[in-house]
C-alpha cells in the first residue's frame, strides 16, 4: 500500500496542534492582509498577496495532515479555516481601530507630559521673580501686575492651570501662551535672553 492511501492516526495533541496551527494561520494572514489593505487605501498591492500566499503556506499542511488521517477531519480543518477566516475579516476592523485607539492615547498622554513638564519650567521661571529677593530687586516690573505683560503672564498662568484641570486637548495650547506671556514680560521688564 501507498503512504497516501493508508490512514495515519492522529492523537487528540496532533489534532490540537493542527487547529491551532489553522486558526492562528489564517487570523494572523486575514488580519495582516485587511492592516496591509487598509494601509494602502483598499488597493490589493503585493503586501496583501504575500500576507495571503503567507498564510497558505502555514495552514494547507495544517489541513492537508488531518486530511490523510480521515477525511471528516480533512474537512473539519478546512471548516474550521474557513470559519476562522469569515470571523477574522468581520473582526478585524474592529480590532484596528481599539489598536489605533490605544496608540492615540498613548501619543496624548506623552505630549500631556512633555506639556506638565515645559509647564512646570515655565512656573520655575516665574518663581524666581516672585521669590528670589534679589530678582524682585533686580526685576520689579516682573510682579507689577499694573503692567499690561505681566497681567497678560498671570492670565495665562490661571489659564494653563484651569485647562489642565478640564481639558486635555487645550492643555499644550495654553501652556505655548503661558511661555510666550512669560516671555514678553521678561522683554518689557529688561530681562536678557537666557
Amino acid at each position: 500500500m501507498s503512504v497516501l492511501t493508508e490512514s495515519v492516526p492522529m492523537g487528540p495533541w496532533q489534532l490540537a496542534a493542527c487547529a491551532a496551527v489553522v486558526v492562528c494561520g489564517v487570523a494572523g494572514a486575514v488580519f495582516s492582509a485587511r492592516y496591509h489593505a487598509r494601509r494602502d487605501a483598499g488597493q490589493l498591492t503585493d503586501a496583501v498577496f504575500w500576507d495571503a500566499f503567507a498564510g497558505l503556506v502555514i495552514v494547507f499542511p495544517a489541513v492537508l495532515i488531518p486530511s490523510l488521517a480521515s477525511p471528516w477531519l480533512g474537512l473539519a480543518a478546512g471548516s474550521l479555516a474557513a470559519a476562522t477566516a469569515v470571523a477574522a475579516y468581520i473582526y478585524s476592523p474592529r480590532a484596528m481601530a481599539r489598536h489605533a485607539a490605544r496608540l492615540h492615547q498613548a501619543a496624548e498622554r506623552e505630549e500631556l507630559a512633555a506639556a506638565e513638564a515645559r509647564h512646570r519650567t515655565a512656573l520655575a521661571r516665574w518663581q524666581r521673580y516672585e521669590l528670589d529677593p534679589a530678582s524682585c530687586i533686580d526685576f520689579p516690573h516682573m510682579t507689577d501686575v499694573r503692567r499690561p505683560e505681566t497681567a497678560a503672564l498671570i492670565k495665562a498662568m490661571k489659564e494653563a492651570e484651569r485647562v489642565r484641570a478640564v481639558e486635555a486637548a487645550g492643555y499644550l495650547p495654553a501652556v505655548v501662551r503661558l511661555e510666550n506671556a512669560l516671555g514678553r514680560a521678561e522683554a518689557a521688564a529688561g530681562v536678557r535672553a537666557q
